[in-house]
């Protein structure tokens, strides 16, 4: 008797993620917005960076903008993809890639150093991503988490400070290492927004913030040292003319960018500060690019576009299902705005500067996929609250 062939069973991706129901519609107002913010942000870049391309890359002038539209075309796949997956599914993954994100941030510190940091892991023949990406999505979904599974709870030290603190303070610290301070900056104040929001008690970011103070103190009393390296970082800030080709150079080189674009500036592909003047003018002064090019009006834009999707993500997040998918949405909108705020800050001399991004804008392959794939988590949590409201 003929033994019966295994019959190879076939892949299921229903196994591992739920699909949302069909006529669920993504909220279009965020969609048309994330869009209009990436198709902006790659033509800026090209702007930006074709004259760094031409002078790094023996004339490649499309350089930085083909890695860009390539991560950029996966982004969008990515995000259409998510938006149409079941935000709940996520849930059995927090634990798994919040320690695949502690593994990368060990990782990263034993990978060479680029100006004296550590911050990306080099894979020969795909390229190089940083692990401080992953980890701000990481941190936002399991805080997500737990804020929905200890809502009730969250008032207590126990539940509502404790675990939280415990994987901030394990995951700033592998970053300190790195070092990688504005990546710091943005994931601690996330993850404070996440959890005042989640009901944590007040009076606890009360008594956190007096232990920093106390921190600084001492920092002063045992290292005085630092007390005069803080003034004069403080005094370049105030006053870059003070030292034009050196500490004060990037700072001055933004402002110029900025004040020459006037009104509606000297026109797309016109600027005169990326030719080698600006540093870095196709990621952290990018924004500088814009207003000399496109002038006050450009920059306003902008700006107009990132608060629009801030608090359209807001609003979604006020007709979320449930707390898991308010609070995704909360943080995910809460770290793109964050970090937009801090770049134009940076560019426009109102804080120091701190080596920040501009989402959607700065060159960069790892965060532009993680900013879209995330925006496609959002518009999931849309479909959820649209579908409800259509039953």
């Amino acid at each position: 008797m003929a033994s019966k062939s295994k019959v190879k069973p076939k892949f299921n991706i229903q196994k591992y993620f739920k699909f949302t129901e069909k006529g669920a519609k993504i909220d279009m107002p965020i969609f048309l917005i994330t869009m209009t913010i990436l198709v902006f942000g790659l033509i800026m870049l090209y702007s930006a960076s074709y004259v760094v391309g031409i002078y790094r890359f023996s004339g490649d002038s499309l350089h930085y903008i083909k890695d860009q539209v390539i991560f950029a075309v996966l982004g969008v796949a990515a995000m259409l993809f998510a938006s149409k997956v079941d935000y709940h599914v996520y849930r059995r993954y927090a634990f798994a890639l919040l320690i695949l994100v502690y593994i990368l941030l060990v990782i990263v510190l034993f990978m060479p150093a680029y100006k004296g940091c550590h911050r990306w892991i080099t894979i020969k023949g795909v390229g190089t991503f940083q692990p401080s990406e992953i980890a701000k999505f990481a941190v936002i979904l399991i805080f997500a988490n737990m804020i929905e599974k200890n809502y009730s709870k969250m008032k207590t030290f126990q539940y509502g400070i404790a675990p939280f603190l415990i994987i901030l303070v394990s995951i700033v610290a592998l970053m300190f290492f790195e070092p990688h301070l504005s990546g710091i900056v943005i994931i601690s104040a996330v993850s404070a927004i996440m959890m005042f929001i989640g009901g944590s008690d007040v009076k606890w970011f009360g008594i956190g913030l007096g232990i920093i103070a106390v921190a600084i103190v001492a920092v002063i009393i045992i290292f005085p040292s630092s007390v005069s390296y803080a003034r004069s970082r403080v005094e370049m800030w105030l006053h870059p003319e003070k030292d034009l080709q050196g500490a004060g150079y990037q700072a001055y080189q933004s402002l110029l960018a900025i004040g020459s674009g006037g009104l509606f500036g000297l026109g797309l592909g016109n600027g005169r500060q990326k030719h080698l003047h600006l540093p870095e003018p196709q990621n952290d002064f990018i924004f500088s690019v814009v207003c000399e090019e496109l002038g006050f009006v450009g920059g306003i834009a902008v700006i107009a576009l990132f608060v629009a999707l801030f608090l359209r993500g807001i609003y979604i997040a006020t007709r979320a299902k449930d707390k898991f998918g308010a609070m995704l949405v909360i943080g995910i909108v809460s770290q793109i705005a964050l970090q937009a705020f801090l770049n134009v800050a940076v560019a426009t001399g109102t804080i120091p500067t701190t080596g920040i991004s501009l989402p959607f804008f700065s060159e960069g392959g790892t965060s532009l996929l993680m900013l879209l794939g995330e925006m496609g988590i959002v518009l999931s949590v849309s479909r959820y609250a649209n579908l409800e409201k259509e039953e």
